[in-house]
């Protein structure tokens, strides 16, 4: 009876594995069922951290922008800040505001004066 060769597909597989983890220290790099392992906790550890990357980045823009606002105005916050502008209706993004509060301090504070104009007269106008 002849020797059955065996088919590629097997092989294929382990060639895109050892591809994958081929930067990889050590046996991680070179034993096929570490390179699968480590290959399985690469993947997770990217998909949580595109998340934990996102979530960071808007404290980053919160950051920013509270410190920006509170620099003019010492009575004035964040959270004030976003309802207000949720209150006009002025749809402009954290990380806009945040490039704005960078790059072009005075715009920021031009935006928040005009907030708070409006909203103290809403209030004058509420009283009489």
């Amino acid at each position: 009876m002849t020797r059955i060769r065996r088919g590629y597909i097997a092989r294929r597989r382990r060639t895109k594995i050892r591809l994958f983890a081929s930067s990889f220290r050590g046996a991680h790099s070179r034993l096929t069922r570490t390179m699968t392992q480590q290959k399985i906790r690469a993947l997770v550890s990217a998909h949580r951290d595109r998340d934990s990357k996102k979530r960071n980045f808007r404290r980053l823009w919160i950051i920013r922008i509270n410190a920006a606002i509170r620099e003019r105005l010492v009575s004035y916050s964040y959270s004030k800040f976003i309802h207000n502008l949720h209150k006009r209706q002025l749809l402009l993004n954290r990380k806009i505001l945040a490039q704005i509060a960078i790059l072009n301090r005075n715009c920021l504070s031009m935006i928040s004066n005009e907030i708070i104009k409006e909203v103290d007269y809403q209030k004058s106008t509420e009283i009489i």
